[in-house]
């Protein structure tokens, strides 16, 4: 009797260690950790898988990107997104990590705009500017989420008219699927039943080391511009649209993150580094690359495409670790880049700039590939 009671004991024992096991994805995180309620309504994590065993990680507060598991050029698997390893922890520390950006992403000037005839003011979360939608914008929102397949996922959102100072009830989509080369396929869509602004944009911090102990200096990066939008000390664009020819901005070519960022130069004081938005040649193409970064250390490609007019290229220059992250990992400056596709910033208020207006009965169409190979 004593045997057979050690023999099922033994096996729920086994039973409860596989379903530990189980429970945690192959970045190392637990779905339980996701499985909460903010504000009365439900979050959880998502798990997209493609045939090459790469894996995203998502969840639906904030429509964010947890972790992203690529092989390195030795096959080893490594995850390349900054984030938390639950949602409490999310909530303890605001930040914009993997997050679906909106309504409007980037900054609004004093956080006014005006549209056909009247005068809009936002929030003023950032040197007197509305950033990223204002403090409580899409990111820190809870989208209803459908998991399509084990390959896709898509979130929707609700925002009303008024919030966080927009006009129009809007309706949003955000689709993320994984293909079979190792890509993340981000669209959006949106429509609206007032005129009203729209920018949305992904905010990843990538770590192509896989390792966010070691800062972004040696990364190559490459974009597709020949000019880029200049700000002031407050983190605004001017309004002038400058060459990047014989400037630390000018990345034509592949370039080491670290050999520009600390040059002396005007716009990289304004910009505390590198933080601005530039403007792509590849003229809305889905099928251009506009913009790559590589890790030499691991081999890790990470090219991405886009139909937004513009990209904001942000290497960490405020994280200064005073966040630690998944599995314990502290947050240094400049330990990832972040590659938000986009309209400009500002152009509610540059009317000679692409327009981010979306009316009734139109549909707003925004799209960004991550696509990540091995070098």
């Amino acid at each position: 009797m004593n045997k057979l009671i050690l023999l099922v004991c033994t096996a729920l024992m086994v039973g409860c260690t596989a379903n530990m096991k189980e429970d945690l994805t192959a970045s190392g995180l637990k779905r339980s950790n996701f499985q909460t309620e903010v504000n009365g309504e439900k979050t959880d994590l998502f798990v997209l898988t493609n045939k090459n065993n790469m894996e995203v990680c998502i969840t639906n507060f904030g429509g964010r990107i947890v972790s992203v598991m690529v092989p390195d050029k030795d096959g080893i698997m490594k995850d390349v997104v900054l984030g938390f390893d639950s949602i409490q922890d999310y909530i303890k520390y605001p930040s914009d990590f993997g997050a679906s950006i909106g309504r409007y992403a980037n900054r609004i000037n004093q956080g006014r705009f005006t549209l056909d005839g009247v005068e809009y003011q936002l929030p003023q979360n950032n040197y007197g500017h509305c950033l990223h939608g204002g403090p409580k914008g899409f990111q820190y929102r809870i989208f209803n989420a459908v998991q399509k397949s084990n390959q896709e996922v898509q979130l929707t959102y609700l925002a009303k008219d008024g919030e966080e100072g927009f006009p129009g009830n809007f309706q949003c989509t955000v689709t993320m699927k994984l293909t079979d080369d190792n890509a993340i396929d981000i669209q959006y869509e949106a429509e609206t039943d007032k005129p009203t602004i729209v920018n949305m944009t992904n905010h990843s911090y990538f770590n192509l080391d896989g390792n966010p102990s070691k800062d972004n200096s040696s990364y190559l990066l490459t974009l597709n511009a020949d000019h880029y939008t200049p700000v002031d000390s407050t983190f605004m664009t001017t309004g002038e649209i400058a060459t990047v020819e014989g400037t630390p901005m000018d990345f034509r070519q592949p370039t080491a993150i670290g050999a520009n960022i600390n040059q002396d130069f005007a716009q990289l004081k304004n910009g505390n580094g590198i933080d601005h938005n530039w403007v792509l040649n590849t003229q809305g193409d889905i099928n251009k690359v506009c913009a790559t970064l590589e890790s030499p250390a691991t081999g890790i490609v990470l090219d991405v495409y886009t139909n937004e007019p513009g990209i904001q290229v942000y290497c960490g220059n405020f994280l200064d670790g005073t966040l630690t992250g998944k599995k314990g990992i502290v947050y240094n400056f400049r330990t990832a880049v972040c590659l938000e596709t986009q309209h400009y910033p500002d152009t509610p208020n540059k009317p000679e700039w692409p327009s981010a207006v979306l009316r009734p009965g139109e549909k707003y169409q925004s799209q960004c590939i991550y696509k990540f190979s091995v070098r």
